[in-house]
């Protein structure tokens, strides 16, 4: 099936926001290390995108989603940096994929549009994290990102057990 990947704000993207909730419970309840505990809640997927419409405007996010057969499948932000001395780069967060839709490429799809977003408004240096050893860290790889390391402990899973944490970067 075709995938259609597309910059959303405003009414558009408040419109999406219970699709894009099923879609953030849906990875971090199936196990996606993306800085929530599962199990995730319907209300607490709800609430982390209101968050995110609230700083939808220009130069402070740019929300991309994924489209299949009229369903949104997939999203990724490219978040500029806040800094005043770092005008030309920005955060790649919560690249996420449906679950049901894996394994069709998506991922990298979002990752390579989310590029093209950044450059369009300016930036050309991205940094992410992701937990180490999973489908993340593949697919940055597989995007041609540069690991920078790992940071041992970084972040917790659900049962307190700590996770790794793999930093990569771009230049555009």
């Amino acid at each position: 099936m075709t995938i259609t990947i597309r910059t959303v704000a405003g009414t558009e993207a408040m419109a999406l926001v219970p699709a894009l909730a099923d879609i953030l419970a849906g990875c971090v309840n199936a196990g996606a290390s993306v800085g929530f505990w599962k199990p995730m809640s319907a209300e607490r997927a709800h609430a982390f995108w209101q968050e995110v419409m609230a700083a939808l405007e220009p130069q402070r996010r740019v929300l991309l989603v994924a489209e299949q057969a009229g369903h949104v499948v997939g999203t990724v932000q490219v978040v500029p940096a806040p800094q005043q001395n770092q005008p030309h780069r920005g955060d790649i967060t919560k690249m996420l994929v449906h679950p049901a839709a894996h394994g069709q490429g998506i991922g990298l799809q979002l990752l390579t549009a989310a590029e093209t977003a950044a450059r369009a408004i300016g930036l050309s240096l991205l940094i992410l994290d992701t937990g180490a050893g999973t489908a993340g860290e593949r697919l940055y790889t597989k995007g041609g990102w540069t690991r920078l390391g790992t940071i041992p402990r970084y972040a917790l899973h659900d049962d307190l057990s700590p996770v790794d944490s793999v930093f990569f970067y771009k230049a555009l």
